[in-house]
């Protein structure tokens, strides 16, 4: 997609992408996506959804059974060469020379690219310190620890200074340390690269992802920033308060704006799509009952994946 200087504003389109294994399994069902240029844009899904299919595909790796997508407006079945000269991935399985250094791996990978040796070297030395492993560059890399691998896989996935970078769950199996590492290198590609991670971290999701999609059996379920599929799909806010001198009138007053309204072992709970605290707090002031505490639950992005994955139906409005 151009905008009205012709210039791409989408870094990818994909047009009812699909692909089959054998006679019965649809591994990505007619998938549309657009992606836009310099965002954190999320597949995330249950083991199995789609999501690595759906990136091999796009990197020209696996060829879709029906359908098509372009990358940086290159077409993945008529131009396969030109999108793999504007993509990088940074694979699921680290793929790293486990006896060569982490200089040396960047620089081997340089000289597949194709990149003059010189230039090179500079640019292997400038991305490890934007990892965070310049002071290890020496050192073999199979004394690394896994979020150190992944920080390493990640900078030789740089090395072409891609347009589009691809993460395959870049965080699988790490501890919560190397995970916010890697966030925060993520996060720095934000509005500079164009970033597809897949994951099936919820918090992950959550908190990097500009906007998000949610795959479930190979089919688009859901679409959208995490807040937009928060207030669409989730259902119900929860407000707690617990009170004194509350009145069986004080209740009515509530229930005349929200339908759902109980008193359970002397604390009132209102539950609501939508939930606004002045009005509550000012109902209940007004007659006479005195708030102790209240407490305030948003729906959760954990509560929308469970609730559309195990329905795989899309809410239209999404």
């Amino acid at each position: 997609m151009k905008g009205e200087n012709g210039n791409l504003v989408s870094a990818v389109e994909i047009n009812n992408l699909s692909r089959r294994f054998g006679k019965h399994l649809l591994a990505v069902d007619n998938l549309n996506l657009s992606i836009k240029r310099g965002e954190i844009f999320a597949l995330l899904g249950p083991n199995g959804a789609g999501k690595t299919t759906t990136i091999k595909m796009l990197c020209c790796l696996l060829r879709p059974s029906s359908g098509n997508a372009t990358v940086m407006g290159k077409d993945i079945l008529q131009a396969p060469q030109a999108v793999k000269q504007v993509i990088n991935v940074s694979p699921q399985e680290t793929a790293v020379a486990r006896n060569l250094t982490a200089l040396e791996n960047l620089i081997l990978m340089g000289k597949i690219y194709g990149i003059n040796s010189g230039k090179t070297r500079a640019r292997a030395e400038e991305l490890l310190e934007m990892v965070g492993l310049g002071k290890r560059s020496g050192e073999a890399v199979k004394r690394f620890s896994g979020g150190m691998l992944r920080r390493l896989s990640i900078a030789m996935a740089l090395i072409s200074d891609p347009c589009v970078l691809f993460l395959d769950e870049p965080t699988a199996g790490l501890d919560a340390r190397s995970r916010k590492s890697l966030w925060e290198l993520i996060e720095s590609f934000r509005g500079k690269k164009t970033v597809v991670l897949t994951t099936h971290y919820l918090e992950e999701a959550d908190a990097l992802a500009d906007r998000l999609a949610i795959i479930n059996k190979g089919r688009l379920v859901a679409l959208g920033t995490s807040e937009e599929l928060k207030q669409k799909l989730a259902g119900m806010e929860t407000m707690t308060i617990k009170a004194e001198d509350l009145t069986q009138k004080a209740v009515e007053r509530l229930e005349e704006n929200y339908p759902r309204v109980t008193l359970t072992d002397g604390k009132l709970i209102i539950e609501a799509e939508k939930l606004d605290f002045d009005t509550v707090v000012d109902c209940l002031r007004a007659e006479g009952v005195r708030i102790k505490w209240l407490s305030m639950k948003e729906p959760s992005l954990d509560e929308i994946y469970l609730k559309i994955t195990e329905g795989g139906q899309m809410d239209e409005s999404a």
